[in-house]
Order: C-alpha cells, then sequence, then structure tokens
C-alpha cells in the first residue's frame, strides 16, 4: 500500500494459549508489529515458546515484536521458565547496579529463550505518592536520579540479552492516585516539579539510548490542560520528541483503558498518532484492534500525514540498533 502498511502502527494480542484459525487469519490480515502475551496465553515455557513462534508464522512481514509485561512482582505474566524477580522496589532498595543488571541480564535471557523481543519494562516512574494505586513497588525508588540509574542498569541487562527494553509511562505517572485503567489521573504538579522529578529518570533514559517509550493515560495541567499524554501533542511531539530529543519509538499504553476510550478507540487512534505515537496498543479485544486497523488503512490512503510520517518512523527504527546503555 503507497504510505506503508497499516499493521506497522498496531501492537495487538490474541485470546488463548495456542493459535486458532481465527487468530491466524487476524494475525495475516493486519501483519502487525507487535503481539502482546498476556497470562491467559501461558501454561507453560514449552508452551508459550510454541505460541510465539506460530505468532511469527502468522504475520507476513515476518518481523513482528513479541511482547511482554514481566517488570517482577505483582507485575508477571510469566511464572515458568523465568526467573521469580520481587518487585523493583525491593531491588531498588539494594542501589546495586550490579545486582540489578544482573537481573535484568538473567530475565532477558530467558526471555529470549522463550522467543521474546520486548520487555515492556522498567518503570520510570518515581514513586512519589503513597495513595497511587498503580505503581508503588513497580518503582525503583522514591529519587528520581536512582530510579533513572537503577532502571538504566536493568534495561541494559535486558539489552544485553537481545530483548529491546521499554521505559513507561512518560512523563511519569508516580503521583496518580487513581487507576487509568478505570478512569482519568491528573498529576496538577507545576512545571518546575515535573522537570525536577518525573522528567529526572526519562531524561537519563533518553540519554542512554532507550528504544523504546510508552505513554501515560495521565492529565498533567502545567503540560496540557485538557488532554492526556497519549493523546497530547505538546507532550508527545513538543516535550518528548522536541524538548528531550526522544529518537526512538513512542508507543501507546493500551487504548481500551478508561482514561482515553471515552469517544471510541478509533478516536483514541487518531488523537494518538496526531501527537507523536507510533505504536498503538489494542489488546484483548479484536474488533476493536480491526476498527483501529480500518482506521488507519483508510488515513494512509487518504494520505494523511501523521500516520504515515508513524510508518516511516517505524521502519527508520527496525533499521537502526538504538540502545546504547548508561556511559556508553
Amino acid at each position: 500500500m503507497k504510505g506503508g502498511r497499516p499493521g506497522t502502527l498496531l501492537w495487538v494480542s490474541v485470546p488463548g494459549p495456542e493459535l486458532e484459525s481465527e487468530d491466524r487469519r487476524f494475525l495475516e490480515r493486519i501483519d502487525p508489529a507487535g503481539v502482546v502475551i498476556f497470562r491467559e496465553n501461558v501454561r507453560s515455557a514449552d508452551q508459550v515458546r510454541e505460541l510465539n513462534m506460530a505468532i511469527r508464522q502468522s504475520c507476513p512481514s515476518g518481523r513482528v515484536l513479541i511482547a511482554v509485561d514481566q517488570e517482577g512482582g505483582r507485575v508477571a505474566r510469566l511464572r515458568e521458565g523465568v526467573p521469580a524477580l520481587p518487585p523493583m522496589r525491593a531491588l531498588g532498595k539494594t542501589g546495586d547496579t550490579v545486582l540489578i543488571r544482573e537481573a535484568g541480564r538473567d530475565l532477558g535471557r530467558a526471555l529470549r529463550g522463550l522467543g521474546f523481543d520486548v520487555d515492556f519494562a522498567p518503570v520510570l516512574d518515581v514513586d512519589s505518592n503513597s495513595a497511587n494505586p498503580v505503581i508503588g513497588d513497580r518503582s525503583f525508588s522514591s529519587d528520581p536520579r536512582s530510579v533513572g540509574l537503577l532502571a538504566m542498569a536493568f534495561a541494559e541487562g535486558l539489552a544485553s540479552e537481545g530483548i529491546l527494553p521499554c521505559g513507561k509511562h512518560f512523563p511519569g505517572h508516580g503521583d496518580t492516585d487513581l487507576d487509568s485503567h478505570l478512569a482519568l489521573p491528573v498529576v496538577s504538579a507545576p512545571w518546575e516539579i515535573l522537570e525536577n522529578r518525573e522528567l529526572v529518570p526519562f531524561r537519563m533514559a533518553i540519554d542512554a539510548g532507550i528504544p523504546l517509550m510508552m505513554t501515560a493515560h495521565v492529565v498533567y495541567p502545567a503540560l496540557d490542560a485538557s488532554l492526556p499524554a497519549t493523546l497530547s501533542r505538546p507532550i508527545v511531539s513538543g516535550l518528548l520528541r522536541d524538548r528531550l530529543g526522544y529518537k526512538g519509538l513512542v508507543l501507546s499504553d493500551d487504548l481500551l483503558m478508561e482514561a482515553v476510550a471515552r469517544s471510541g478507540v478509533s478516536v483514541a487512534a487518531e488523537s494518538a498518532l496526531a501527537a507523536g505515537c507510533d505504536g498503538l496498543l489494542v489488546l484483548r479485544n479484536r474488533d476493536a484492534a480491526l476498527k483501529v486497523f480500518d482506521t488507519v488503512e483508510n488515513k494512509i490512503r487518504e494520505g494523511w500525514s501523521p500516520a504515515i510520517r508513524a510508518v516511516e518512523r517505524f521502519d527508520e527504527w527496525m533499521r537502526a540498533n538504538p540502545f546504547r546503555g548508561v556511559g556508553r
């Protein structure tokens, strides 16, 4: 298709531990950039390895990225065949970058052996609100610089074994008191606090060349008075890309989460692309993923520049190997 392949912009999921004929047709049609594995896809290590192989064989382009949320602690989709890591807060309390890099390396080696390409980790959010129902012990620390140093040690470990790390959730989800799966959180901190607290770990990750970044479904009135980060051009393009100079791939969080899905998933997808996102996560809902695919296909056919530019960025990114690590 002139202007690029629409599936390049989609990250999707499949419903079970094995691919059914309908799953194969779905993957063949969309030919997505990424497929995300969830707990319902997992029975055993050998079964996950076989599922990942079947997913690759079902995607015509042959370049699908298979991803998983495997942070440690309560966010761990896999229970067999990978190290049982504690929450990142527990690792962070050691302050030991060597130990944390080794934990990332051990996890990366296991994930690579199971056929994964991407781990949606590390969390770069600062643990700054004890009432936060989503982040809490997923964060390395309440100190911004420590978060950056320790998260990048973990990311370097993953990358050393061929797993692409993904920093999240830009520009910082640590100071929220609502769950963006269920509501639209707001971080009302002024710019000075955002700059010196939330953005510190993200700056460090950008300097290290982290290849993937995931946005937050959170409103930051100091940056955009009304739109959550995922849908905000001032935040994604203005702050992340232009001001901070990020050159990697920008992924939305799941567009079916309540914080952004209120006007419909197609509207959210268009808004995320207009904001500057490169990848649209539409998970655990095949009909919604197909709807977004049709929307993106039409936009590319119409020559809509945000979609076409996102395809171009993905193609450029796939040719690059941007992750260097801290001080490398």
